[in-house]
């Protein structure tokens, strides 16, 4: 790998870990895309991947506690949404009761769950912050999610980089895998709302 390919790589790289790092608050941001992009730029050097994966976990990690703090201390520009947004208000005062009526375990699985669901991290980090929570623990279930999300979006950006030939259909096939394990976890997550409602 020559010197601008290095340097190149190291953008890309600090780039979707600032996208990680923020899509708690802005869960628009393709943090996921960018993750895999950087893992396909660095897939050939040796040990890239993990350091990637670690240096996505502690962002990802980061974020959540940021968020957590904004929403702790009421943060003008979340209250502003919330009022805003009745939809988002109505997901976290969803997340806060399920939250509440779960034993540790099962709140637990639902921490990393919501890392796989678009936006789900963004809620369930507001609903914690506005709850009466024990936000401590939510931080240990918060860095097991970080780690299980990093693992799996860098584990399918670097074997689809093993897998095809082509940068282009690497991410490609890395980027519709992603979306469709987010869309499956999504509606399942919405299918047991609507029992559990009944």
């Amino acid at each position: 790998m020559d010197f601008l390919t290095a340097i190149g790589s190291s953008w890309i790289c600090a780039l979707a870990i600032c996208a990680v790092l923020g899509d708690a608050l802005l869960p628009f941001i393709p943090s996921g895309t960018l993750v895999i992009l950087a893992v396909l730029k660095t897939a050939q050097v040796e040990g890239a991947p993990i350091m990637l994966g670690l240096g996505v976990a502690v962002a990802s990690f980061l974020g959540d506690v940021l968020l957590l703090h904004l929403a702790r201390r009421g943060a003008p520009v979340l209250q502003r949404r919330l009022a805003r947004r009745p939809k988002l208000a109505a997901s976290v005062a969803r997340v806060q009761q399920a939250l509440v009526d779960r034993p540790h375990g099962a709140a637990a699985a639902m921490v990393v769950i919501a890392r796989f669901v678009p936006a789900g991290r963004t809620v369930l980090d507001v609903a914690i912050g506005h709850g009466p929570h024990h936000h401590h623990r939510f931080l240990h279930w918060s860095a097991l999610a970080a780690l299980v999300w990093a693992a799996y979006i860098v584990t399918l950006g670097w074997l689809n980089s093993h897998w095809f030939n082509t940068a282009w259909l690497s991410l490609a096939v890395s980027c519709a895998a992603a979306t469709a394990v987010s869309t499956a976890i999504a509606r399942v997550v919405r299918r047991n709302r609507r029992l559990a409602a009944l």
